[in-house]
């Protein structure tokens, strides 16, 4: 294997980890010599692409790989590739769906597309919502560790509040997130705006982590077929999975 497959074997391997890990797993898993491993490791080292963890004896992802991570966002391949996908979405359900990503507590939505004749939402291109009341963020927190979602929510101070409903306290969204794990629905009824509900589904890369998620709203006063819902948002995630992804 040439060293510049080798080299981003390593980078690839790392950025699907859950944390930094050791070189001796680096080599085992690519069945790259170790030796060849820590030569590139150091190369990485020098330019900042990777971090090495003395105490601990593992590497991760560096700064300059984070750096590579922010002209990916400057560029929206994932709004590019999304939007149309989003826009298929629409015309097969007749309402109105979004892209979200996480950023902090809050989704900040990437894609917005407006089913004709469809009242207006205020899940617009660039806006910011609470994650834990809408269903693009329950479906993405769902998706993420435990510990990472306590870190998120401490106490009852973390959660911004709305319509008056919604959880107001760490109990109260392990319960709506355990449940979602377990195979229900990730959806909101007016937790954004009163009389609009919602349900969304994860986009997530090839470590099972969200890196983004798609959700349908619609006016109560239209009852939907939940089942089919859920069925068209899994197609529609997975597609933009495998556009970016390769999945």
């Amino acid at each position: 294997m040439p060293a510049a497959d080798q080299t981003l074997a390593i980078l690839s391997f790392l950025s699907h980890q859950r944390g930094p890990v050791a070189a001796s797993t680096i080599a085992a898993q690519l069945g790259i010599p170790r030796s060849t491993v820590y030569h590139l490791l150091t190369t990485l080292l020098e330019r900042r692409f990777v971090v090495h963890l003395r105490g601990e004896r593992r590497w991760g992802l560096g700064t300059a790989a984070f750096e590579l991570a922010g002209g990916y966002a400057r560029q929206e391949p994932l709004a590019r590739i999304g939007h149309p996908v989003v826009a298929d979405l629409v015309d097969q359900v007749g309402e109105s769906a979004h892209l979200a990503v996480m950023s902090g507590r809050d989704v900040l939505y990437i894609v917005d597309e407006r089913a004709p004749r469809r009242p207006v939402l205020v899940a617009d291109v660039g806006v910011r919502l609470p994650a834990h009341l809408t269903a693009s963020g329950r479906a993405m927190l769902a998706a993420m560790p435990q510990k990472q979602v306590r870190a998120l929510y401490p106490d009852a101070s973390s959660f911004a509040d709305r319509t008056g409903r919604g959880p107001r306290r760490p109990r109260e969204l392990r319960v709506i997130l355990d449940g979602i794990r377990s195979g229900a629905f990730a959806s909101e009824n007016g937790e954004v705006s009163v009389g609009m509900r919602s349900v969304g589904m994860p986009v997530l890369d090839h470590a099972g982590w969200p890196a983004a998620a798609l959700a349908v709203t619609w006016s109560e006063e239209r009852p939907q077929d939940e089942i089919r819902l859920r069925t068209l948002l899994e197609g529609a995630a997975g597609e933009i999975a495998r556009r970016i992804f390769g999945k």
